[in-house]
């Protein structure tokens, strides 16, 4: 561990994790100074530093501007959960995916799009509504609005041929966001394009995306009866 070259910010992070686990550095514990694990560690700051984030956003470090880093006193997993393409993860279920666009249309944000994205109410706005298909039978149905201050590349994109879903997730990177999980029973509406019955439970997962202070896009995806969602702690 004394070679700057051998020495990769996961071995930093496992070295930390251990002496966490251990009871080295006890729950509300300061820990040493970037500089000191580094000397330690035998390897550069920069790769200390990246350590250590990494272990911040897992939960167990809690870091503080001026006040140095301490061992979390209540460490909480955090779950890991990715913005997937779509069409990748039904693809990955060895189903056949297809995908329709139901509505497009270029106008300005209601109150609720306004509160979540944090945008005016006279924004230039694209509010899109589609389908995805699993073996030609409903899986996910998306309603979403995408910033076109933020976005403004989408209103040459050909939403009939790629999803809203997956062109954001190629074209528009994010840096944090916010997911809202609920059950709600399928009104009228929601029954007839999953093809169910009104009243049925269905799995909805709220996301809103931005970038910075900037809101990219907030997506309301219902999916059809039986969807479960998967992640890692």
């Amino acid at each position: 561990m004394n070679s700057l070259e051998q020495q990769s910010w996961q071995s930093v992070h496992d070295e930390v994790l251990r002496r966490i686990h251990t009871r080295v550095w006890k729950p509300g514990d300061l820990i040493p100074k970037e500089v000191e694990l580094a000397e330690q560690l035998g390897c550069a700051r920069a790769t200390v530093n990246r350590a250590l984030r990494e272990l911040a956003s897992e939960g167990f470090l809690d870091r503080r501007r001026k006040a140095g880093t301490r061992v979390a006193a209540h460490p909480v997993r955090r779950a890991k959960l990715d913005i997937p393409v779509i069409r990748l993860e039904i693809e990955g279920r060895g189903q056949k995916y297809a995908y329709g666009l139901l509505f497009s249309e270029r106008r300005t944000p209601p109150p609720e799009i306004c509160a979540n994205l944090g945008v005016t109410a006279d924004s230039d706005m694209l509010h899109i509504t589609s389908l995805h298909l699993a073996d030609g039978k409903p899986f996910m149905f998306e309603d979403r609005w995408v910033s076109i201050a933020a976005t403004p590349t989408i209103l040459d994109a050909d939403l009939e041929k790629i999803s809203a879903n997956e062109w954001l997730v190629l074209h528009a990177p994010y840096t944090r966001g916010d997911i809202y999980f609920s059950a709600i029973s399928a009104t009228e509406e929601e029954a007839k394009v999953l093809r169910t019955d009104p009243g049925t439970s269905l799995f909805l997962m709220e996301r809103t995306t931005w970038e910075n202070q900037t809101g990219i896009t907030s997506a309301r995806l219902l999916f059809a009866p039986g969807y479960r969602k998967h992640s890692a702690i």
